[in-house]
């Protein structure tokens, strides 16, 4: 598999990852890195010392995250210059899946001295407790794309994930004409967004009485599990005639191009990122449905400077726009990538019309 050329490499130790260990870092893991002197729970009111936004994600393998953390990286430039105060991105993010480890970073974020953290929970229930604990020690914390709604957190920033299973069931019904057999592809089971687009898309499909589900299946979220998980259950169930991807994960890889048959099956799924692109541009997926991830770190950050910093009231959900993306808009979608500073953008796509 083939990740985008922005893609950060996770640095498993968390003290590494805050004292920079004494090695040489690349302009992107140096841009993300807090100061090696960062002191305990730095005062927000200390305009001299850099603000620190802790930022764990699910998986930094997972190409969505590290737009948001483009994003994140852009923000953090501009109200640096906007507020005349260093703000540093400092990525966390465990390289797989994993609540514990968030868990444990979110702590030792605290332990050096962030002053603020965002988050994407993995497992809500295994990091509300430490969410609560940062929040106890005076460290704000906002979630983006997945909340863990029973912590203390002070806002989440995302999709609504109930109408976006709603959203791929619906534009599934259509190209399938309201008939066959379909199933959904979930990714990681004990993901909150992730339970809440499943029960979205089974909400929708009690509309279509011709549509039956056939199943959930859940796989690790790489490339490689979730297309190998597809061609699995195709082989076990062949008269599947729909899928409902409530993420992107195998698409991120050219492991599908030819194990779906567009004539046969038909496959909607979230996320709209350049790898995917080319599904569309061959009719094997005929619609995504694009969630801005870019804005996943890019509003965050401003929101919690806002919040924080500034002493501005933020709702408590804040509600991420969907985009739907087709053959028809591949162009206009490919350009707005490119302005989200991703690299892998089909040239061929950057120039059509739409």
């Amino acid at each position: 598999m083939r990740f985008p050329s922005w893609r950060i490499n996770a640095i498993a130790p968390i003290a590494c990852l805050l004292l920079g260990c004494g090695k040489e870092q690349s302009p992107s893991q140096s841009a993300s890195n807090t100061s090696a002197n960062a002191s305990n729970n730095v005062s927000t009111s200390d305009s001299k010392a850099p603000f620190v936004i802790g930022m764990i994600a699910k998986s930094s393998t997972n190409p969505v995250f590290q737009s948001a953390l483009v994003g994140a990286q852009q923000a953090a430039k501009e109200r640096s210059a906007q507020l005349g105060r260093e703000v540093k991105i400092l990525w966390l993010t465990p390289p797989e899946i994993d609540g514990q480890q968030q868990a444990q970073r979110i702590a030792a974020a605290v332990n050096e001295g962030a002053n603020a953290l965002l988050i994407s929970a993995a497992d809500a229930g295994k990091i509300t407790g430490a969410i609560n604990d940062a929040v106890a020690r005076g460290v704000p914390v906002m979630m983006f794309d997945s909340d863990a709604p029973a912590s203390k957190r002070f806002a989440i920033y995302g999709t609504d994930d109930t109408l976006a299973g709603r959203n791929v069931m619906d534009e599934l019904a259509k190209l399938m004409g309201g008939k066959g057999k379909i199933a959904i592809l979930a990714g990681n089971q004990n993901a909150p967004n992730l339970q809440l687009r499943v029960k979205g898309v089974k909400d929708a499909a009690t509309k279509y009485p011709g549509i039956t589900i056939v199943n959930t299946f859940y796989h690790v979220e790489t490339p490689q599990d979730a297309s190998a998980e597809v061609v699995r259950v195709m082989n076990a169930y062949p008269d599947i005639t729909g899928w409902a991807f409530i993420g992107g994960w195998p698409l991120f890889g050219r492991g599908l191009m030819t194990a779906i048959d567009p004539a046969k099956v038909k496959v909607v799924s979230m996320d709209a990122l350049p790898e995917e692109l080319a599904y569309v541009d061959k009719g094997i997926v005929p619609v995504l449905i694009a969630q801005p991830v870019y804005n996943w770190g890019y509003v965050s950050v401003n929101t919690i400077l806002d919040h924080v910093l500034l002493g501005k009231p933020v709702p408590e959900h804040i509600a991420m726009p969907m985009i739907r993306v087709t053959k028809d808009s591949l162009g206009t979608w490919a350009r707005q990538l490119k302005t989200w500073q991703f690299k892998d953008v089909d040239p061929k796509l950057l120039a059509l019309p739409q």
